[in-house]
């Protein structure tokens, strides 16, 4: 059977093929009623436009990139939340009829190549996953003139970007442990050139110096490695500390595992609060209390700002809210 053609919508929708034309490139000059007598042409014959053709009409791919920055250590390839996050936002870009590109970097060439990709028009638009403070990527791909948002803040504002309330749930933490009594209550702070870890341990020193209490921080990278080994620290500098809010699950569950090691019971002995609410954190022995961030509804937020970043030419930050769920280790 032959495809049909556009002179066969034409004919059949009675009216020229340029009208059919530029109702199927999404022409805003074409009436409503001829709009819809071609439409339904088009249905009616089952017509499928030639892609290559109508990208070179329109100047469009249909096409967003999803860009995942990973810094050396592999913080993101490492972190369960990266799946959550590319699943979510490509479901979303799915249901808005886009294709959909994933692209890693990881090496300076790579972010070169992923900016020649960007800015030799392949892709519509792009958003960024970076969890590297430090990252070179954001600015290459700003002044690529391709729309591009960011999954989380970033430490400039190159870009809009959707992030969840990293103050308010870390707040929220400290004033948890607080209320349950904790009197010497430390922190592991993820990498202070990344604008979460940033705003974490900033709440938690200024609740506790609304209290009077002092700030006792030891450093991770998000790691459960590095949740382990700062809980180690902590317990060498203060023995006497009762609660630890880790900045997220991940060093949070290898706080578990050194207190564990070393004969303190949570919560008996010291309270454990994690920030992220992974799967595991309602898996670990004792289930860990947390900070929920909408890591999912982020991602699909994201999505929705790029898509009115096309329609509007502006967008501004979105900052989603974020709640302790309270399970055994505090």
């Amino acid at each position: 059977m032959r495809r049909p053609t556009l002179h066969a919508v034409a004919a059949r929708a009675g009216v020229s093929k340029s009208s059919v034309s530029r109702v199927i490139n999404g022409e805003p000059t074409v009436a409503p009623e001829i709009r819809q007598i071609v439409l339904r042409a088009v249905n009616e014959l089952g017509y499928v436009p030639n892609s290559a053709a109508r990208n070179l009409v329109t100047q469009r791919t249909n096409t967003i990139a999803i860009i995942v920055s990973d810094p050396p250590a592999g913080l993101v390839s490492d972190d369960p939340m990266f799946a959550m996050v590319v699943r979510a936002a490509s479901r979303a870009l799915e249901a808005a009829g886009k294709q959909v590109a994933l692209v890693l970097a990881g090496s300076p060439e790579s972010r070169l190549r992923v900016e020649q990709y960007v800015a030799a028009g392949h892709v519509d638009g792009a958003m960024l996953v970076s969890m590297d403070g430090a990252d070179p990527l954001p600015a290459m791909l700003a002044r690529t003139g391709i729309p591009v948002v960011s999954h989380g803040r970033l430490a400039n504002d190159l870009m809009p970007w959707v992030d969840n309330d990293n103050v308010g749930g870390a707040t929220q933490a400290v004033q948890h442990l607080l209320e349950r009594g904790r009197q010497r209550i430390a922190t592991i702070s993820g990498p202070l050139d990344m604008p979460a870890a940033q705003e974490r341990l900033a709440a938690y020193r200024n609740t506790l110096k609304d209290t009077g209490r002092r700030s006792i921080v030891a450093l991770g990278d998000f790691t459960r490695i590095s949740g382990a080994e700062a809980m180690r620290q902590l317990l060498d500098d203060d023995p006497d500390l009762d609660a630890v809010f880790a900045a997220n699950d991940l060093m949070a569950i290898g706080a578990l595992r050194t207190l564990r090691e070393a004969g303190r019971r949570v919560p008996d002995d010291v309270a454990v609060v994690g920030f992220d609410d992974i799967e595991a954190a309602s898996y670990t022995a004792p289930p860990l209390t947390t900070v929920r961030s909408p890591m999912g509804d982020q991602a699909t937020q994201t999505v929705q700002l790029l898509l009115n970043l096309f329609k509007t030419g502006t967008a501004d930050p979105v900052v989603l809210p974020t709640e302790v769920i309270i399970r055994e280790s505090t």
